[in-house]
């Protein structure tokens, strides 16, 4: 980062139907938000000068995700508040960055910082009780093959699930909490992970609705929030 450089870092969500838009839609929507915003914001260096920005882990599309985070870096100070209203004001509601501050030059990028995700996944039309079993059975097996564009990867479930999946009935839908360990090896999606409890239970594909509700640094002694 050049010395004359600020690292804003907000917070915002992605909800309603603007979780229907894939990483790289959402990444040009909060650009042209800090654009709409008359936000001073710096470029990178070489022939096609872009806007300094960073993003966390992408989310699917279809999901929905209530602390995202990214970083922008800017030419000249504005103080956190007002960098805040700036970007929420030229950002549609489902997007709206939330919380911002500063961060040190020093820090880790988001993408490499971030390796830790906590998802709820709402079933429809499955039984919670049957639905956890399948979700035990298939944890307790310890590993996870998953075919991707002709290729399989094996997730070690103890690995790739750092905290127990939790399952509750709410009225006719079952709600499923996981977390899950994101890495250069990639992250099991909760889609995936439930698709393959369907299997084991003979259920026939539900209705999953994701939402992830926080990303996560590991840290000495625990896991912490960037903002």
């Amino acid at each position: 980062m050049a010395p004359d450089e600020f690292r804003l870092r907000a917070r915002y969500r992605k909800g309603g139907r603007l979780r229907f838009l894939s990483h790289l839609e959402v990444a040009r929507a909060l650009e042209r938000a800090a654009r709409r915003g008359g936000m001073p914001y710096a470029v990178t260096k070489g022939y096609t000068p872009r806007m300094k920005v960073a993003f966390g882990p992408a989310l699917p599309v279809g999901t929905a995700g209530e602390r995202e985070y990214l970083d922008l870096w800017l030419r000249e100070y504005v103080p956190a508040p007002a960098a805040l209203r700036r970007l929420a004001g030229a950002t549609p509601e489902d997007l709206a960055p939330t919380e911002a501050r500063y961060t040190r030059a020093a820090e880790p990028s988001l993408a490499s910082a971030l390796t830790i995700a906590r998802y709820e996944a709402v079933v429809d039309g499955v039984v919670a009780e049957e639905l956890e079993a399948a979700l035990g059975e298939l944890t307790a097996s310890g590993e996870l093959a998953v075919e991707h564009k002709g290729k399989t990867k094996v997730f070690d479930l103890a690995r790739s699930l750092p905290e127990e999946v939790r399952v509750k009935a709410d009225g006719g839908r079952s709600v499923v909490t996981l977390t899950t360990r994101m890495g250069p090896e990639g992250s099991l999606r909760p889609e995936v992970l439930l698709s393959a409890a369907f299997d084991v239970a003979g259920i026939r594909d539900a209705p999953v609705s994701v939402t992830r509700t926080d990303v996560l640094m590991e840290e000495e002694g625990g896991w912490a929030r960037p903002l």
